[in-house]
């Protein structure tokens, strides 16, 4: 057994999960989801808890890897679906300068990405039409991920006078940390796009981003966990499944295939 490639899918399980449960506890769609849909009327309020379980359900199913595959390939074309009908026109709607939508319309392409992957792992031969038909979509999650990737590295850059003061106080010279932070997502970027020693690189991704997750992300959300109706929790959360992400990666490249798919 592949103990990386297990710990990166249950590091996913987990994030989608976790949001399911936010729904429980925080009004309407949660906006990582859905933008704009946290007012929602009662008698359509069946909605949010549809959405929490099956996101729970799904998560679940992830982490103790059981019956996941059909499933999470399903998932990644509704968050596709998500991306591009959800969150880029309201993106696109409300301008650049929300950050907030900018950011969650690039967690959702990673974790579409992140579906599309962990559909692959040791996957049976689909025998439906749909299914075959879908799994030809599963190669570009590798490349969903690396876009996402790509854009985070570019705000940490370009934007590093804003970026950098999400740096905790007890971390010196944050504009620096902030700077190798974007160097370091753009590289993985990279590597990723060109196949240049992939493997390593996404393992040594992953440890950053762990770093991150227990330096910077799990201490907002200790210090402020009910910030913007616990967004810091999903920082953490989030977090977690691209170091998952990057964990599967680094364990299925260069043979990244996604099942022998029946002609």
């Amino acid at each position: 057994m592949n103990h990386l490639l297990v710990i990166g899918r249950i590091f996913f399980g987990i994030c989608i999960a976790g949001i399911g449960v936010l729904h429980f506890i925080y009004p309407g769609i949660r906006p990582i989801i859905i933008p704009d849909l946290t007012n929602i009327p009662s008698r359509l309020y069946w909605l949010v808890y549809l959405t929490a379980l099956l996101l729970i359900i799904t998560g679940l199913l992830i982490v103790i890897g059981k019956k996941f595959h059909t499933l999470s390939l399903i998932m990644g074309v509704v968050f596709l679906a998500l991306l591009l009908f959800g969150h880029l026109p309201v993106f696109l709607s409300a301008g650049p300068q929300n950050s907030d939508l900018w950011v969650n319309l690039n967690k959702v392409l990673a974790l579409s990405g992140g579906f599309f992957l962990i559909s692959t792992i040791n996957a049976p031969r689909p025998e439906n039409r749909i299914l075959i038909s879908l799994y030809k979509l599963a190669p570009v999650g590798i490349y969903l991920y690396a876009i996402m990737l790509y854009n985070f590295s570019v705000a940490h850059i370009v934007s590093m006078n804003g970026v950098s003061t999400l740096v905790p106080k007890y971390i010196p010279f944050p504009k620096f940390w902030t700077f190798m932070g974007g160097i370091a997502l753009m590289g993985s970027a990279i590597s990723i796009f060109t196949g240049y020693k992939t493997e390593k690189i996404m393992l040594l991704l992953a440890a950053v981003l762990l770093i991150w997750l227990l330096s910077l992300h799990l201490y907002y959300a200790v210090r402020f966990p009910q910030w913007k109706e616990a967004e810091n929790f999903v920082g953490v959360i989030t977090c977690m499944a691209f170091c998952g992400i990057a964990l599967i990666i680094s364990q299925r490249w260069p043979d990244n295939t996604p099942v022998n798919i029946p002609s």
